[in-house]
C-alpha cells in the first residue's frame, strides 16, 4: 500500500529496496516455489484448517500465469479430494462446436472466470463482486471454502470463522 500511495522510500536510483528477508533465493522453479510455501505458510500440515492462518498471509506475482501456477500448487497441498468446476463454452454457430472449443477453453481474458477451477475444502478465496455489502459480502472479501454443490460453492467469510471449522 506505500508503494501505490508513494510513501514508500527509494534509493539514489530511484528504486524500492525489497528487504532480504522477503526475498526467495531462485535454485530452480520447483524447490524454490516449495521454499516460497513453507516460507509463507510455515506448519502448513497442522494449520490449513485456520482461517487466520491462511487469510494473513499472501503471495503476490506479477502475472496470471504465474497466480495460476501458484494457486494449483498451493491447492495441491489441503488434504481431501478437490472438487472441480467447468465452464461451458459455446460458439454461435453449432456446427463449429466441435472445431472451437478446445481452443476456447485455453483462452483467458480478463474479467472472465477460468474454463476450469478447482477448490478443495479451507482453500481461501477472494470475492471479486459486491453481492450483499450489508452482509459484509463485497469485491476482496476473503472466505474460506466450506461445502461443495454441483453449482454452489459454500464458504465463509474468514474473518466470522472460528478455529477449527468443521
Amino acid at each position: 500500500m506505500r508503494i501505490g500511495n508513494g510513501q514508500e522510500k527509494t534509493n539514489s536510483c530511484n528504486k524500492i529496496e525489497i528487504p532480504n528477508n522477503f526475498v526467495i533465493p531462485f535454485t530452480d522453479e520447483i524447490e524454490s516455489l516449495n521454499l516460497l510455501f513453507n516460507v509463507t505458510y510455515p506448519d502448513f500440515h497442522t494449520f490449513y484448517s485456520n482461517p487466520s492462518f491462511i487469510t494473513s498471509r499472501i503471495i503476490l506475482t506479477t502475472k496470471n500465469d504465474f497466480v495460476d501456477e501458484i494457486n494449483d500448487m498451493l491447492i495441491d497441498r489441503f488434504p481431501d479430494d478437490a472438487t472441480v468446476y467447468t465452464a461451458i463454452d459455446e460458439t454461435i454457430e453449432p456446427n463449429d462446436q466441435c472445431q472451437f472449443e478446445d481452443f476456447l477453453h485455453t483462452l483467458h481474458p480478463a474479467n472472465l472466470p477460468p474454463y476450469k477451477l478447482t477448490l478443495k475444502k479451507y482453500c481461501p478465496i477472494i470475492l471479486l463482486r459486491n453481492l450483499n455489502p450489508a452482509e459484509g459480502l463485497c469485491n476482496g472479501t476473503r472466505l474460506i471454502c466450506h461445502d461443495f454443490k454441483s453449482h454452489v460453492i459454500s464458504a465463509i467469510i474468514s474473518s466470522d470463522c472460528a478455529w477449527p471449522i468443521n
